[in-house]
């Protein structure tokens, strides 16, 4: 076997991009609970913000990625529809939220490198708490529509997300040691970084240790405050060469890592050998080497959090600690954005602020190291956001010039 793969998963093989391109504009939209809005307006206000804040016009951005495998998101016909435009686009459906948003960037840089596109645009939106009561939309019917889980996993009642990532907690529990507390530092963390945070949807709900344990199980061991939000809402973000980029509105955030992992039993996650990690395993360490850095050089961190779980086991994968050493780790004040040891999805995550798929994580990461986020880490210069979508992982890695 090749560096970055085992017995149960690979990275994928990516050229060195680091260096080349940078995030130049970010914007979100409102993020809210069920709010009648359609995923293209919400994505159109998300899109908007991000090229305003890059000091760009509609006719500048000439490069288009969304997720093709979700439906309705905002495509090259909704674009030109909503802004009144006519030009030709590199467009790319490898993008969006969850795992892409973090290798959407790889496929940018090599778009702007081969001059396919100069302003290139990533964008992901949901109403799913719009949707919810009709089950048109969300996770759970995402995952019902699947072939593999209907078959083979719904049918023995592994389903929904609940009960997958209470069954990976049970054993990280067993393996490990990992504690009811420990989870509760995860959650707790989110939620004050939330309440310091005026677009999270939790920013007025408090969380002590305390609370979180007082709650009631979900689905034991996991309470509700161990799972994310259900939301409407969305992001993007605009990215330029950097030659370009040290010319416009705001200062550019260079992309200088990027890596992407799979488990080879894909969406059968039942099935994957190593049941109490994540794909990070393969993503994380290609895009430090290509990032020319190591986990201790890192500032802040965010990860696709649905589950805290989820959260602790990629803050394993990625090296922050060895495996089956997080539950002490992430212990007391460690996720703290004001002096903790790896400050920790600053804006609460999706766990606390939205429910967006990860695309704000990385909106986040930009804002920490421009330093204008809310729970802001001081002199912040590297950053990371770690997306994870059950059989795939990606890392991006971020920083200041």
């Amino acid at each position: 076997m090749g560096a970055y793969e085992s017995d149960w998963g690979h990275a994928s093989r990516f050229e060195p991009v680091g260096g080349e391109i940078a995030v130049v504009g970010i914007g979100e939209a409102e993020h809210s609970k069920a709010s009648g809005r359609t995923t293209h307006e919400i994505a159109a206000q998300a899109i908007e913000r991000a090229i305003a804040d890059a000091g760009l016009e509609p006719t500048d951005i000439d490069g288009l990625m969304y997720s093709g495998g979700m439906s309705e998101q905002f495509d090259e016909e909704a674009f030109h529809a909503h802004f009144g435009t006519r030009h030709s686009m590199f467009v790319s459906k490898q993008g969006g939220g969850m795992a892409w948003a973090g290798s959407a960037p790889y496929i940018a840089a090599r778009a702007i490198r081969a001059g396919k596109a100069r302003h290139v645009l990533n964008v992901f939106s949901v109403a799913w708490a719009t949707q919810r009561s009709s089950m048109l939309g969300g996770p759970g019917a995402f995952h019902a529509a699947e072939p593999f889980k209907f078959n083979l996993e719904l049918p023995f009642g592994w389903f929904p997300q609940p009960v997958y990532f209470a069954t990976i907690t049970r054993r990280h529990m067993h393996e490990f040691g990992t504690t009811p507390e420990q989870l509760g530092a995860i959650a707790v963390a989110c939620r004050r970084h939330a309440n310091l945070t005026p677009s999270a949807i939790m920013r007025s709900k408090t969380l002590t240790l305390e609370d979180y344990l007082s709650r009631p199980m979900l689905v034991d061991p996991l309470r509700v405050e161990d799972c994310c939000l259900i939301s409407d809402g969305g992001a993007a973000y605009v990215m330029s060469s950097l030659e370009r980029a040290r010319d416009l509105a705001q200062p550019p955030i260079v992309v200088a890592g990027v890596g992407e992992g799979y488990s080879d039993s894909g969406t059968h996650w039942s099935q994957q050998r190593a049941f109490t990690s994540t794909p990070q395993v393969f993503s994380a360490p290609p895009a430090f080497a290509m990032a020319g850095l190591e986990p201790k050089d890192v500032d802040v961190l965010t990860l696709y959090d649905p589950f805290t779980i989820v959260a602790l086991m990629q803050i394993e994968d990625m090296g922050f600690c060895k495996k089956g050493e997080a539950g002490a780790f992430v212990e007391g004040r460690t996720l703290h954005h004001d002096g903790g040891v790896l400050p920790y999805n600053t804006h609460g995550g999706l766990l606390s602020h939205a429910y967006v798929l990860g695309i704000a994580h990385v909106v986040e990461v930009v804002r920490q190291l421009r330093g204008q986020a809310a729970a802001q880490v001081p002199g912040a210069r590297v950053g990371v956001y770690g997306g994870y979508t059950g059989h795939m992982a990606t890392t991006l890695i971020l920083r200041r010039l």
